[in-house]
């Protein structure tokens, strides 16, 4: 099982970087894929998350508007569109694949199997 994320890096404020999650070795139509963001000294952020059933979406409140989730089965590719983003945005950046995540829980990186190692993105002038 693998997830790769890609994308990350430096970013001026106001930018709109467009993270990938790359999946492989497991049934990814089965699977709701997060996107979650952690910084130091905080636990990871779920910060949006693509249903498998359905590609229902889910937004973290500050991310509402500025972010835009996909996801292409044919390719087994999650990309996350960001735009406009702010300092506050920083922060590693990781994707998540989940079976059977609860709906109450879709942000709850414990009810996720299968990680990726992150990317790293930096909002900065």
């Amino acid at each position: 099982v693998q997830l790769v994320e890609s994308g990350g890096g430096l970013v001026q404020p106001g930018g709109s970087p467009r993270l990938s999650c790359a999946a492989s070795g497991f049934i990814f139509d089965d699977y709701a894929i997060a996107w979650f963001r952690q910084v130091p000294g905080k636990e990871r952020e779920g910060i949006s998350c693509i249903r498998s059933t359905d590609g229902e979406t889910y937004y973290a409140p500050s991310m509402k508007g500025r972010f835009t989730i996909a996801r292409d089965n044919a390719e087994n590719m999650v990309p996350l569109q960001m735009d406009s983003l702010k300092p506050e945005d920083t922060g590693v950046y990781y994707c998540a694949a989940g079976n059977g995540v609860p709906e109450i829980q879709k942000d709850v990186p414990g009810r996720y199997d299968y990680w990726g190692q992150g990317t790293q993105v930096t909002v900065s002038s």
